[in-house]
């Protein structure tokens, strides 16, 4: 393991996929298509991932938006990219995200434990630094990252290109 485990863990090592791989090697089409069951497709997932990695980072800026009224409105409505181009610049935003919060994560002792501010009555309840919010977002990313992974496997789209256990 590296130095720094908040890195390793938001770009994936061994069993943890890398949530970039997950996404890089996916068509528009594919990536738009649902699975019955299920309530999302992976762009529907992608983007809802772009939407609270660039609200968590937002926040440790110091410009927090209003949190939502509601977690439907953290999600697309539109199932699927409307073409190629879309999808690929939603890739390029996570990933673009992604090296955000490495860098980030590789701030010194004074960044990671300075307190953020709270924008819903829940926060209150969480710790509240920089590191913790940098925490939280990889869980999240795990979370509907793990998501991505059944739905590919459900696709028959798994692993992708860049690597992923297939046992």
């Amino acid at each position: 393991m590296s130095e720094n485990p908040l890195i390793e863990l938001v770009y994936g090592r061994g069993a943890h996929v890398s949530p970039l791989a997950c996404v890089e090697d996916l068509s528009a089409e594919l990536a738009g298509t649902t699975v019955n069951g299920f309530p999302h497709s992976v762009w529907q997932i992608l983007k809802h991932l772009n939407y609270w990695i660039d609200y968590e980072l937002n926040r440790i800026d110091g410009h927090a938006a209003p949190y939502p009224v509601s977690a439907a409105d953290s999600w697309p409505v539109e199932l699927k990219p409307a073409g190629e181009r879309e999808w690929h610049d939603e890739v390029l935003l996570f990933s673009k995200k992604l090296q955000e919060m490495v860098h980030l994560a590789k701030s010194n002792a004074d960044v990671l434990t300075r307190p953020v501010e709270i924008t819903t009555p829940a926060h209150a309840q969480e710790p509240n630094s920089v590191q913790a919010l940098l925490g939280q977002t990889i869980a999240h990313n795990s979370y509907h990252v793990g998501q991505i992974v059944l739905l590919r496997r459900c696709l028959n789209a798994w692993p992708p290109k860049g690597g992923g256990d297939s046992w």
